[in-house]
């Protein structure tokens, strides 16, 4: 495999580093960077860190870096989680309310502990930390649960003050979305499943509208409409497909059931990816309007459950 870390990447403009990955020969992994600088979204991170954790240390090959930035990469925990020295120096500061670094998270013990260490960063008032704090819960529990992992979810977290944001990136390695979905659910190609997945109530643990008490369809649905009404970007990559919200030119946007009535871009023909990588950004000011955004979330879903119900039970049945 081979992927190159680009001088900038971040969601808005994420396509140009996905195309350029290489994921043939999975037994080795090549990293090469921009020479001048670098400014990326962790979720480019964390997509490193998933790819090299299905490898050993002595079969990853990192060119030596020589842009200015180099140090976020180290700072960030790139080289930890692959296992590979870095002749890089930084001085470490206390990442509290600034960054969480690469994490693995395997198990519903590690996931506590990156909550734990999650909530300071959000910089919220307790009631909208816990929503938030549930939503990446439930990205990184279908990880857990449903990708067939072995390495887990890779996370990592940027705050940035001036913009009162949060950028987060998680991946892993797993069975990936189709094969997820299509437990329950036809999915021709891996947009259609990502089509699926985004939609509130629609979950691969079964056919039933709504999802069942443990798993309610509802996470992927959340994080894109926090992202969609507060006008920021969120992707999601699996297989060839990529799904990428853009932001909304609307002063109120409307939440959507289906996500291509967004406005969005997607592409369905880009290198594979095997597993999930999923990136959002979340602006963090405390207006009414993100204040009330859990009702409309909450009756968007419920809408979209109800109208799905009603056209079931109302196609043919032959006898």
């Amino acid at each position: 495999m081979k992927i190159h870390i680009p001088n900038s990447a971040f969601l808005g403009n994420i396509d140009p580093f996905i195309r350029g990955f290489d994921p043939s020969s999975p037994e080795t992994l090549e990293i090469t960077a921009n020479d001048k600088w670098i400014a990326i979204h962790p979720i480019v991170l964390s997509m490193l860190a998933a790819l090299g954790s299905t490898l050993r240390p002595e079969d990853i090959l990192c060119r030596k870096l020589e842009a200015k930035s180099r140090h976020y990469l180290v700072r960030m925990g790139l080289f930890k989680s692959l296992g590979i020295p870095s002749d890089i120096s930084i001085v470490e500061h206390e990442p509290a309310g600034r960054f969480i670094p690469i994490t693995r998270v395997r198990t519903s013990d590690e996931l506590s502990r990156f909550m734990a260490e999650m909530i300071p960063l959000l910089h919220l008032e307790p009631g909208q930390a816990r929503t938030i704090g549930y939503i990446v819960s439930e990205l990184a529990r279908n990880v857990i649960e449903h990708a067939e992992a072995e390495h887990g979810a890779l996370l990592c977290a940027q705050y940035y003050k001036k913009s009162n944001s949060i950028r987060i990136g998680i991946a892993d390695t797993g069975v990936g979305v189709k094969a997820t979905i299509s437990r329950s659910h036809a999915a021709e190609t891996d947009l259609d499943a990502i089509r699926l997945a985004l939609q509130p109530g629609i979950t691969g643990a079964t056919r039933r509208e709504g999802g069942t008490e443990q798993n309610a369809g509802a996470g992927l649905f959340f994080i894109k409409s926090i992202a969609s009404v507060n006008r920021d970007f969120f992707a999601i990559y699996s297989g060839s497909g990529l799904f990428k919200l853009l932001k909304s030119t609307s002063l109120k946007p409307r939440l959507k059931a289906d996500p291509f009535e967004d406005r969005h871009s997607k592409e369905g023909d880009l290198p594979f990816w095997r597993g999930t990588a999923v990136g959002a950004d979340i602006t963090l000011d405390q207006t009414a309007e993100f204040s009330s955004l859990l009702d409309a979330v909450g009756n968007t879903y419920r809408a979209a459950v109800r109208e799905r119900v009603k056209a079931r039970y109302k196609r043919p049945r032959f006898l």
